[in-house]
């Protein structure tokens, strides 16, 4: 009985397995694949980084979700930076490679294309990298934007110029869709700050060095001294290599670029960041989680070991948008089922050959309508769509100082310009520069550009000084060492402070009238003449305010007293006794003082000595208290 029992459990446990090893088998025959196209530019940088993302988030997506039906089946065209070649391989897949969704392409001149074509096949397009704002003005309800829009972050370019006070920025872009889309949005900002936009630097997309060199010669003879630059990334690293070799990053100045350069610039080589010193960058913010930590980690051994030719490779919040993008499509692919994947002609006609046997997928709708529902916390942030677009509107404030970059402040809709994100989000939006961390200008300064500078041609005010005179007033010192001259004094002093309160930066120099030989050149008069002569801007000194003078120069107010004084120490020599107190009176009145004290005593003596007993006594007693009383009533009144 016992051996019976044994062997029959021993059988059933056997069953058991065998039944539940079949059962896993034909539950991993049953899944179904569901093929996706993705399109990239796969000689970029972003593209070999968002390739293996999106491979690693279906590979961590399916490790945890092991029993769903459903398995993305990647099929990658190589659009090979051409618009023409992204929508071409956008066709191809959706027509011979029956893509359900198209995850890309990679920027938005492309995207333009690609949209019209997921519009007619009623195919999903999913791009995490293309943010011109243009591109979600199409309207398309199949093109999904899975990356931070460029258009936020022109609220935050306008706090930074509204808090340090810049009047007038000229926007320096690349001249194609991505440069052109965020344009409008960064007029409005700034005009609703009062901000002018005198001028608008577009750059062609293929420009050479030399015509980079070029515009920004041309910048260099205007006035505005704040630049705000909106290209790609390889274009914008030419252009601050340039500006520097030209004298451009120098103090004065100030660059502020878009989160199109920042978002990338953990991975700028050395030589790139050292042009680059004291830029700041509006940067999209990623909240720290342990779960970021820990991809970072995993790709980065696993994009080396793919790529080994790669070295330094460093993940950016692109990469994190492809992943959470493809996590998104493989979870909304499942909550569809497609139990029915297939294509439906179209009625429509075109007079394009290619575009009319192009079908409409039959689970496109149900698609469209999961990925708008899907909500998750991904690794770029928190995971909704609002009209197929990602909700993200926080930004970092960084600037490039040293090695890198450096925090000094975040910005977001609700608070404006904090030094520290607070989740708990107040009422009150600010634009202080007080909530701005420190910073380091370029040329190494750490006083805030004035965003304006005069003259125009790049050359100094030339402002004369007289060369003889009071040297209180305006003193010139030659140094021979370095053969030039050093000017100082009062009025030198009082023109520096006036020229400090300025809005704008002015530069100039001072000149001595003078001759080769260090004698002065002439009179004030002739020192006057020769700002009308043009041979210098202004003058600076002792000059005094006369009516032929007027005649050919315009004065300031006058900030001194006519003619000249002087505030010397004296030495008193008078002889110093104790008697210096009887100076004021002259002897015949002191002496006509002295006699009628004693007559006034002797006559108080004569009324009051016979009934006023303080008045008798010894002689000596009654002639002091005749004297005392005498002398008292100048002192007080006697009650």
């Amino acid at each position: 009985m016992n051996m019976n029992s044994t062997r029959f459990g021993f059988s059933l446990f056997f069953f058991i397995i065998i039944s539940e090893s079949m059962f896993l088998g034909m539950a991993q025959n049953t899944t179904v694949p569901v093929d996706v196209g993705v399109v990239l530019d796969m000689g970029t940088w972003n593209a070999k980084m968002g390739w293996s993302c999106i491979n690693m988030a279906l590979s961590h997506f399916y490790a945890s979700h092991t029993y769903y039906k459903t398995r993305l089946r990647l099929n990658i065209r190589d659009s090979k930076r051409d618009v023409v070649g992204a929508a071409a391989a956008a066709l191809y897949l959706i027509k011979n490679g029956k893509a359900q969704a198209i995850i890309g392409p990679q920027n938005s001149m492309q995207a333009k294309f690609v949209i019209d074509l997921g519009k007619k096949a009623q195919v999903p397009i999913i791009s995490f990298s293309a943010t011109s704002p243009s591109i979600t003005s199409l309207r398309s309800q199949y093109f999904f934007q899975i990356s931070q829009n460029d258009s936020p972050q022109v609220k935050a370019i306008s706090a930074i110029i509204q808090a340090f006070g810049w009047r007038e920025v000229v926007p320096i872009y690349i001249d194609n869709t991505y440069g052109k889309g965020i344009i409008p949005y960064l007029i409005d900002a700034l005009q609703e700050i009062d901000a002018r936009v005198p001028y608008q630097s577009f750059i062609p997309p293929s420009a050479t060095d030399d015509q980079l060199g070029q515009e920004l010669y041309k910048l260099m003879t205007m006035q505005t001294r704040v630049f705000i630059v909106h290209m790609s990334r390889n274009l914008s690293f030419r252009l601050f290599i340039k500006a520097k070799e030209i004298g451009m990053m120098r103090k004065g100045y100030v660059w502020i670029i878009t989160n199109g350069i920042s978002n990338s610039f953990s991975s700028i080589d050395a030589s790139i960041i050292d042009s680059m010193q004291g830029v700041l960058g509006i940067k999209t913010y990623v909240p720290k989680t342990r779960e970021l930590e820990n991809f970072t980690i995993q790709w980065k051994r696993k994009f080396q070991h793919d790529n080994p030719n790669i070295t330094n490779a460093k993940l950016s919040v692109v990469g994190l948008w492809a992943y959470d993008a493809a996590f998104a499509l493989a979870r909304a692919v499942e909550e569809v089922g497609f139990t029915n994947i297939g294509f439906k002609k179209t009625n429509a006609s075109s007079n394009l050959t290619e575009l009319e046997t192009i079908r409409v997928s039959q689970n496109g709708p149900k698609l469209r309508e999961a990925l708008l529902g899907v909500r998750f916390t991904g690794l770029a942030g928190d995971f909704s769509l609002v009209n197929g677009q990602l909700r993200s509107s926080t930004f970092e404030i960084i600037n490039v100082n040293g090695n890198g970059e450096r925090k000094i402040a975040f910005w977001t809709p609700e608070n404006g310009l904090v030094r520290k994100l607070n989740l708990a989000n107040t009422s009150t939006y600010s634009t202080s520069k007080n909530n701005l961390g420190p910073i380091i200008w370029p040329g190494d300064s750490s006083s805030v550009p004035k965003g304006w500078e005069i003259p125009t041609n790049g050359k100094k005010l030339r402002i004369g000084v007289p060369n003889h005179g009071f040297r209180e007033f305006v003193k010139v010192t030659p140094d021979p060492n370095t053969n030039t001259t050093k000017v100082t004094g009062y009025c030198i002093d009082v023109f520096n402070a006036v020229m400090e309160t300025l809005p704008y930066t002015v530069s100039y120099e001072f000149i001595p009238f003078a001759k080769p030989d260090g004698g002065s050149a002439g009179s004030y008069n002739d020192l006057v003449y020769q700002v009308f002569l043009g041979n210098f801007d202004a003058v600076v000194g002792d000059t005094t305010i006369i009516a032929n003078r007027s005649n050919f120069v315009d004065f300031t107010l006058p900030y001194t007293e006519s003619g000249v004084s002087m505030v010397v120490p004296i030495k008193d020599s008078r002889p110093k006794n104790p008697w210096v107190f009887l100076k004021p009176l002259s002897w015949d009145l002191w002496m006509t003082s002295g006699f009628f004290f004693v007559f006034i005593g002797f006559v108080l003596w004569v009324l009051e000595h016979r009934i006023n007993d303080d008045f008798r006594g010894p002689p000596s007693h009654q002639f002091g208290t005749s004297l005392w009383y005498s002398f008292s009533t100048m002192v007080f009144a006697h009650l």
